[in-house]
């Protein structure tokens, strides 16, 4: 009876996971470097989805390289009039953390563009199977069924804190799967973001909620996400390789969390110079380290992260006062959200925490690139739409 009851217990779960033995029957799967591979710096990486070219990947220290080798931001574009739609993936490592869920870590987000909206919506998330961790190992996902036959686009996101050796999109066997036919992201350059583990997404509870990938949806432009947990120390080599995406229509540059105090006294100036040099024309917002909430309770903390910052806004000011065009401060004010409430082990972001962040932030990107006139497709943030949702519940009570 015992054993008859763990079965029960486990078919249950299997049912409310949406997986079935034979889920995958019927399915014809294509590789995704057939579609757009969007929110990449460069063509010329050694794999399709690592983030860095290896000429730059020469300079980076072992785990830099490892890190970069994180499919982090990139997604796939395409469109299908499939009625299901599923993927499968390779996954490089086997790599856990206590603080982040692992559909953040190693699952994938279909998204759909609803052109009526103009906006993206989310469909379904790849929950990675624990008995699949290691290395090496295939993860796969129907994502949605029952769909009706009309061609639609279709975004999926590729994993935070692990690589892919190969991603394959599957549809109907007689449906067609071709390349998206919206310009959406537009080609119209690439946002560039350097900085930590935050940035790069930890601890997203999926992929789709990583900073780079909101401002991405929002304003119809291409996100390219360069930040490395750990190893954002404002190495100039780095700073050559963002200037070397000819494409960049904005940087974000976010190390502080990654720098010690005399890191940022002594790296921020020049670091900040190599990019102005090599791409003047090309606005910098400079986003300084956020204040962890136990900053309010440890003296030590509440001395030195302001410390840092104070280097980092130095090497701001000495630029600004050279040449005050184009370059923009944010500071660490309300990056956690209200009451520091958005971070899940009191310094890497949650869900809550990165829309707080993102909002922020796109305020200034859309200063630096008003000023430069880009255009961009603004769909509303988050907090509006939010704001309108309240009022139609309020107006229906």
């Amino acid at each position: 009876m015992k054993n008859f009851s763990f079965a029960v217990l486990f078919l249950a779960l299997l049912f409310s996971a949406g997986v079935k033995a034979d889920a995958l029957t019927g399915f014809r799967f294509v590789d995704a470097t057939e579609f757009q591979i969007i929110n990449k710096g460069w063509d010329n990486t050694t794999e399709p989805y690592t983030r860095l070219p290896q000429q730059y990947m020469d300079s980076c220290r072992e785990d830099q390289q490892w890190l970069y080798n994180h499919s982090s931001g990139i997604a796939v574009r395409f469109a299908t009039n499939s009625k299901r739609i599923a993927a499968q993936y390779n996954l490089k490592n086997n790599f856990h953390m206590q603080h982040m869920a692992m559909t953040g870590i190693k699952g994938t987000d279909l998204y759909y563009l609803n052109e009526e909206r103009g906006v993206w919506e989310y469909v379904n998330t790849a929950r990675p199977q624990e008995k699949n961790f290691k290395a090496d190992s295939i993860q796969s996902k129907v994502y949605v069924e029952h769909l009706d036959g009309e061609m639609h686009e279709y975004m999926l996101y590729l994993p935070l804190y692990d690589g892919v050796n190969w991603v394959q999109i599957g549809v109907d066997s007689t449906a067609q799967l071709i390349q998206p036919q919206v310009e959406n992201p537009r080609k119209m350059g690439k946002i560039v973001l350097y900085g930590t583990s935050i940035q790069q997404g930890g601890c997203a509870s999926r992929v789709g909620m990583v900073p780079s990938a909101m401002i991405q949806r929002e304003y119809n432009l291409e996100c390219v996400n360069l930040a490395t947990s750990g190893q954002a120390r404002m190495d100039f080599y780095i700073a050559e390789a963002l200037a070397s995406i000819e494409d960049a229509i904005c940087y974000v540059i976010d190390p502080v969390p990654n720098c010690t105090k005399d890191r940022c006294d002594t790296a921020t100036y020049d670091f900040i110079k190599i990019l102005r040099s090599l791409r003047p024309e090309v606005p910098i917002i400079m986003v300084e380290g956020l204040m962890y909430p136990y900053t309010r309770h440890s003296s030590y903390h509440a001395e030195y992260l302001p410390q840092k910052n104070e280097g980092f806004r130095r090497g701001y000011e000495l630029h600004k006062a050279e040449n005050p065009k184009g370059l923009y401060y944010m500071t660490h004010d309300g990056q956690t959200g209200p009451e520091m409430e958005g971070t899940v082990d009191g310094v890497h972001l949650t869900d809550y925490g990165f829309r707080a962040y993102a909002d922020i932030l796109e305020i200034f990107i859309k200063k630096a690139l008003d000023k430069t006139g880009v255009k961009y497709n603004l769909t509303p943030t988050c907090a509006i739409v939010q704001e309108k949702a309240i009022k139609k519940q309020l107006r229906n009570k």
